[in-house]
């Protein structure tokens, strides 16, 4: 079981230690509550080893694509929340949009003929980012997305990007499992790194 606790409150305080623990905050309306997960195994996607096909490479030359950063983190969270279970509760959008004005969230949009189209968001301490969720309207959107994201995380000397779960989709990328020890040494060491994105 990788629930730690369960909460009735979401602060924008709470939050931030958590992820500097290691944890992270879904929401469970069915008992308006706030679950505290810390898996194990826990998903990285080591920036080293991110794989782009060469059709997603294509996808990115000639899609029409344009990316942004930070220029529409509601909407972005907003579309992650499309058509799922409903675990980005309303206070999320009250906390994360927090930790986004203190320069702690950040997301990637994808737009195409100036709509959102597909994006991904997530929290950034030191050199760690913890990808939160992403979305797509358009095929290969959230790809796109993901791939601008690690090469901003690259390009700004990160070492560390949780993706939370493993996917087939995530694993098709580059992403692999660590156990919780190994993923809470590699984040100690990546929040000891001063990054900016």
């Amino acid at each position: 079981m990788d629930i730690v606790a369960v909460t009735r409150q979401l602060t924008v305080e709470d939050t931030e230690a958590a992820y500097r623990a290691g944890i992270f905050p879904m929401f469970y309306p069915e008992e308006n509550v706030f679950t505290w997960h810390c898996p194990d195994p826990r998903a990285i996607l080591p920036l080293d080893s991110f794989h782009a096909s060469r059709s997603l490479r294509r996808t990115i030359r000639k899609s029409g694509f344009a990316v942004s950063f930070d220029r529409d983190f509601r909407g972005v969270m907003e579309g992650c929340a499309e058509g799922r279970p409903v675990w980005i509760g309303p206070r999320f959008y009250d906390v994360y949009g927090e930790l986004h004005r203190q320069g702690k969230a950040h997301s990637v949009e994808v737009i195409q003929d100036g709509k959102l189209v597909g994006g991904t968001y997530g929290v950034h301490l030191g050199g760690a980012f913890f990808a939160e969720s992403k979305f797509h309207r358009v095929t290969d959107a959230s790809k796109v997305a993901l791939a601008a994201l690690v090469a901003r995380l690259r390009e700004c000397g990160f070492e560390l990007l949780d993706v939370q779960y493993l996917t087939p989709h995530l694993a098709s990328l580059g992403a692999r499992e660590v156990p919780r020890a190994e993923y809470l040494r590699l984040l100690r060491h990546a929040l000891g790194v001063e990054c900016r994105m």
